[in-house]
């Protein structure tokens, strides 16, 4: 497809994160200063996932009260806009954004307020994921997951846990997923991105529906038959994981074997403006890069669909858009 058609192109995103994705004029707008590209996005000789994450100091100031979480809602949904995402599940750490005034509760609903606005400006489904932290205690998380709960259905979809993986095995958190999976509430798990092939394992045990990145199944047939065989979704990031240096090079990606070995494979950005990217421009790099087909593009839409966390009444809705 030439670029425009992929731009036309009804898109469907599910591993992306919010603070990560806030506009350059709305940062500038929350700080009341300009600020440089460089400040905001990682260079194309970026080192590390640390180095990476240096990025997310700036867009973390301004979701710090009600109005910047539902400003920030509205705008990811309006960057979103400009290249046809119809369906889009947003992902962030509520406990972030905590201050004496604004619980966690206040949190989560000051951004549906903004994704309610955006939806009804732009025409976007969304749904919220809500990611428990590797670096905060049990007890803590455990809140956070117990509150957002009482949104399911109005607003969240789904909880995950995000951070430092490398330092967190998931073996840490096998008791805070099976008391949320007890809880009713369905979550994606970052996981293989920093080599750990028994993260993903321990995700799937736990109950995991996604798997967020799960690139340490590279050559893995056995796991990923596994995976295959429970229908379990993989939300790959390309361009996020070649800045991180998940995998060392282009040839390392194993989007081309995760899809010939039948996963269900979709494509997301993981984080817009600390990669400088959108989903358009992750879907003109694989078919460069690695020979992803106008058709497979096409079914990982389908898988997307089929894996989010979205009731039918809304998959219906979107299929009928691709």
């Amino acid at each position: 497809m030439t670029r425009d058609k992929l731009t036309e192109l009804p898109k469907v995103e599910l591993h992306c994160h919010l603070d990560g994705s806030l506009s350059r004029e709305f940062i500038e707008r929350r700080l009341n200063r300009k600020v440089s590209q460089s400040e905001l996005s990682v260079s194309d000789d970026c080192r590390s996932l640390n180095e990476y994450l240096e990025k997310f100091d700036l867009p973390g100031k301004c979701i710090m009260d009600e109005e910047g979480l539902s400003e920030a809602g509205y705008d990811v949904l309006k960057s979103m806009k400009q290249e046809n995402v119809c369906y889009a599940e947003i992902r962030f750490a509520p406990l972030l954004s905590e201050t004496e005034d604004m619980n966690c509760a206040k949190v989560i609903e000051a951004l549906l307020a903004g994704l309610e606005k955006g939806k009804k400006d732009f025409g976007i489904e969304y749904g919220v994921i809500t990611c428990a932290m590797r670096h905060h205690s049990e007890e803590e998380n455990r809140r956070m997951i117990r509150t957002a709960r009482e949104y399911l259905g109005y607003g969240v979809c789904a909880a995950d846990l995000a951070g430092a993986e490398a330092l967190y095995p998931m073996s840490e958190f096998m008791e805070l997923f099976q008391e949320t999976k007890k809880l009713g509430m369905p979550f994606t798990l970052h996981a293989g991105e920093c080599g750990s092939v028994q993260n993903i394992l321990d995700s799937v045990e736990a109950g995991a529906g996604r798997i967020g990145h799960g690139i340490a199944m590279r050559g893995h047939r056995e796991v990923q038959k596994e995976l295959q065989r429970k229908g379990i979704g993989i939300e790959m990031c390309p361009v996020s994981n070649l800045q991180t240096k998940a995998v060392e090079s282009t040839k390392d990606y194993p989007m081309r074997e995760f899809l010939d070995n039948g996963l269900k494979v979709t494509v997301n950005t993981d984080n817009r403006t600390v990669s400088n990217t959108t989903l358009t421009k992750e879907l003109a790099f694989i078919q460069k890069t690695y020979g992803i087909t106008d058709e497979e593009i096409r079914l990982m839409m389908k898988n997307a669909v089929d894996v989010a966390f979205a009731d039918d009444a809304v998959k219906e809705r979107i299929l009928k858009r691709l």
